[in-house]
Order: structure tokens, then sequence, then C-alpha cells
């Protein structure tokens, strides 16, 4: 939880996360709502509105894999990371993404009940992951920490909330939606078995520039490319395992990859830009 107040001058998604970290009384909830309202849920009644509906989970799969496949070919803001930018502008895409590094997947955890046991199963030998098995060094925020403090950033989680864009604030605030207060648990699924199968691509951008910077903690990124990939096949059976206990509508796990697909991408290249800045 976070000891602060959100301020009047915040942003509406600074406001958003900061109330999401907070303890959850009916007044804070309230506030939330209101919020959630008038961002994610336009933005998802777009997304249906412009998709056109997926037959089944094999073609949820055709689609995913063509998603995945535009992506793996990279853009401007992943090439400039990797291959040119300095220390001060890595760091600064560190510093960026700093509140989901030390928070990571503790937000997905009020999904597991809203799923099938066979389901919960696979979500949580995902979950058991990203925690680290329970060794504490091996903990992805405790990998995080270690990046931070060799880039010389602060390790306390306050620290970062008046130096985080809004299009990182998006995507923080899009899984405490998907996970609690989303009323198709499937757009959770479809986001999550997105983010695990793009992670692997994706952050080999991160750990290029790490051993092109002689970083020494870049374990962070080059965990998730070995990790992830199991990630990957195992959402990939939380959707299975949900589809054989109540069914499944396919176009909703394709919005929730299309949903956080704009978000994750919106949010890097924004901070590469920003980082592109200091130059």
């Amino acid at each position: 939880m976070l000891n602060v107040t959100p301020k009047p001058t915040d942003s509406p998604h600074k406001r958003l996360f900061v109330l999401n970290r907070t303890r959850q009384t009916s007044t804070v909830l309230a506030r939330i709502e209101e919020l959630e309202a008038a961002w994610i849920e336009p933005l998802v009644n777009d997304l249906a509105d412009r998709t056109a509906p997926l037959a089944d989970r094999a073609e949820w799969k055709l689609r995913l894999g063509e998603l995945l496949a535009r992506e793996r070919e990279g853009s401007p803001a992943g090439s400039f990371l990797a291959e040119k930018s300095t220390r001060e502008q890595f760091a600064h895409v560190v510093k960026e993404f700093a509140l989901d590094g030390l928070t990571e997947a503790q937000n997905f955890f009020p999904a597991i009940p809203r799923l099938p046991m066979r389901a919960q199963m696979a979500v949580m030998r995902v979950l058991i992951d990203e925690f680290g098995c329970g060794n504490l060094q091996q903990t992805h925020s405790q990998l995080y920490l270690d990046l931070l403090a060799e880039l010389g950033l602060p390790q306390e989680l306050e620290s970062f909330l008046d130096t985080t864009g809004d299009e990182t604030y998006e995507f923080l605030n899009v899984f405490y939606w998907l996970t609690q207060r989303a009323v198709h648990v499937e757009y959770f699924l479809g986001a999550l078995a997105y983010l695990e199968a793009s992670i692997p691509d994706a952050f080999t951008v991160q750990a290029r520039a790490c051993a092109r910077l002689g970083l020494a903690q870049g374990k962070y990124y080059t965990e998730h490319l070995h990790i992830d990939t199991f990630h990957m096949r195992e959402m990939q059976t939380a959707i299975k395992e949900y589809e054989a206990a109540r069914g499944l509508d396919a176009t909703k796990l394709w919005i929730g990859a299309l949903l956080l697909s704009q978000l994750i991408g919106g949010a890097f290249d924004a901070a590469v830009e920003r980082a592109r800045e200091l130059a």
C-alpha cells in the first residue's frame, strides 16, 4: 500500500494508481470507479466496436500469433534503446517503469477466485515464478531493485510517483480493472496471455541495452526471456481450462490482448521519446 493522498493537481491516471494502492474503503472504491468510467470503459467499448467477432479459441491463437509476429519486427523506439541509448537515457526508461517493476504481478491475485480451479492452478504457477518461488533474491521486484541500485536510482515506490508518465500509469492501472472490476474475466486472461507471450521478444531490447552499456544487473530482463516462454504456455492452459469449465468468449480474449498491446506499446514509446529528449 501507499501512504500517499492523491493531490488535486495530479493527473487522473496518477490519482487512479494511488487509489488502487490504497486501502479499499467504499469511498475509495467509488472514486476508483468514477475514474475508470471516464477512461477504461470507453477504451474497451471502442475496441469492441472495431473488433470482428472471433469464432473460437483456435482463431484467438491465430490472431495472437499474427499480432506477436508484427510486433517482433521491432520499432524505432526499441532500436534506439537497444543500440544507441546512453546510460542516462536507459536509466530514464528504467525509472519510468519502476512502479511496474516494484509491484510486479501484485495486482494479478484478485483474478484467482474468479477462475475455475484448473485455470487457477495455471495462473498460480505463473505467479509463483514472479515471486521467485519463495526466494527473495529471485523475486522479479528484487531483481528490479538491483538494477535501480546499479543505476543510482531510488529504491522506494513513492520516489517514482512524480516521475512516471500518464501512458505508463495507464498500463499500470489496467490490471487493477481487469482483475477486479471487468465484468468478463476473459479480458484478463487475454491480456495476460498476450503479455507473457510478448515479453521474451520485447525485453530482448532492454537486455541488449544492458549488455552494450556494461550493466551487471540486467537479470531482470534476461530472466523474463527464459521464464515467460513457460508462462506463455501456462496462460494458454488457463484459457483452455476456463473454456472447458465455463465456455469461452474468444472475442473478449482478443480485446484484452489488443487493449494491453495498445497500452504497453504507448507507454514504451512515450518513455523512450522522453529519454531521447535528454540528449
